[in-house]
């Protein structure tokens, strides 16, 4: 159940941070995801880190934290992407 739940976070961070992004990210859905995923790890980590993992009620802090590595992942993720992608279109 551990890893469904991470999957479906990571597919939501991964959205929003895609929305919150200005201009088109060009990394497919699949990408997105793992993205996500990364960043509610090193969002988790970074809370954990500030002593605010486990607080009274919803963890907004770690949301926060969660939603800023998933925006900086998704950003730097997609840059390789399509750095990747750019390069393998000139091979051809």
């Amino acid at each position: 159940m551990g890893w469904l739940w991470a999957i479906i976070v990571g597919f939501v961070l991964g959205l929003i941070a895609k929305a919150i992004i200005p201009g088109k990210q060009h990394s497919p859905l699949w990408l997105t995801t793992i993205f996500g995923i990364l960043g509610a790890i090193v969002g988790n980590a970074v809370a954990r880190a500030a002593g605010v993992d486990a607080t009274s009620g919803i963890d907004w802090m770690r949301h926060i934290f969660q939603l800023i590595a998933a925006v900086v992942i998704v950003l730097l993720g997609d840059m390789a992407y399509m750095a990747t992608l750019g390069r393998n279109k000139h091979r051809t």
